[in-house]
């Protein structure tokens, strides 16, 4: 971390290629599934934190020919969500390279606003959220998806694949990070200033055999690369024995016939008075 930053982080977990996947199997169907029934056509959509623009995407879908801007604080996800809307010839999509915080629009500009786990990775939760509700028109509304950390798992842990989480969630917090967040949107809605808080919660289960090959790719080199655990050996959250235990489990567990990877999200849909 520097000195002196923004209210947003710098991401000590990096963007490695296995992490870069994870991010573009995302889509708005299966990922923000609670906020579409609330989208329409004509609607102006910000994605805050989009990433590489995969939810985004869809989010697009659903306004068109209304707009949609995605903004992120990283120069090489917004090439990425740029050239796949391209791609999918969305002229209604528009991204920008910027801080979540300090947003490029004017008061009301907005009729929705989507962050998918972003709120975990911005220090200043309360700053975010005045600057969104900022930019949202009066009854405008907020969707945010994040991630509950405690209750997410692999089967079978074989006894040290939960301690995988605990480590995840070590990290995230020495980032400033808030790795349970998902639980606590209400509440973090709520003191914004938000109203008619509609809270839900849902499961991304891994179990199909691809799935569970791109999460056992993603924890032997992502999540369990030296440049990771090296800052979690730092931080107190592992030792090198541990690490190697969890490398091993993770062998054992891609070739279970059981395996399964649940990650835990909070959901929450509010309205900007």
């Amino acid at each position: 971390m520097t000195e002196v930053r923004s209210s947003t982080p710098d991401y000590t977990m990096g963007f490695s290629e296995e992490f870069l996947e994870s991010l573009r199997r995302y889509t708005a169907e299966a990922n923000a599934a609670y906020l579409l029934p609330y989208l329409r056509p004509g609607l102006r959509l910000l994605d805050f934190g989009c990433g590489p623009g995969t939810i985004s995407s869809g989010l697009a879908k659903a306004v068109a020919p209304g707009e949609m801007h995605g903004i992120d604080m990283e120069a090489s996800q917004i090439d990425l969500a740029q050239s796949l809307a391209e791609v999918r010839g969305q002229d209604n999509a528009t991204f920008h390279v910027g801080d979540v915080t300090d947003l490029p629009f004017e008061d009301g500009y907005f009729d929705v606003a989507h962050c998918h786990n972003v709120l975990m990775h911005v220090p200043d939760t309360a700053a975010v959220l005045a600057e969104v509700k900022r930019v949202l028109k009066p009854a405008g509304i907020i969707g945010c998806r994040e991630l509950i950390c405690a209750a997410s798992f692999t089967y079978p842990e074989f006894g040290v694949l939960r301690q995988t989480w605990d480590m995840f969630e070590d990290l995230v917090a020495a980032d400033d990070g808030h790795p349970q967040i998902g639980r606590e949107l209400k509440a973090h809605l709520v003191a914004a200033g938000f109203t008619n808080v509609r809270a839900t919660a849902s499961i991304d289960l891994n179990s199909a055999p691809a799935d569970v090959a791109h999460i056992h790719k993603l924890s032997q080199t992502w999540f369990l690369a030296p440049e990771i655990t090296e800052a979690a050996i730092k931080y107190g959250a592992v030792t090198t024995e541990l690490r190697d235990a969890m490398s091993a489990a993770y062998d054992r567990w891609k070739d279970h016939p059981g395996a399964v990877c649940g990650v835990a999200y909070g959901e929450a849909v509010a309205g900007r008075p």
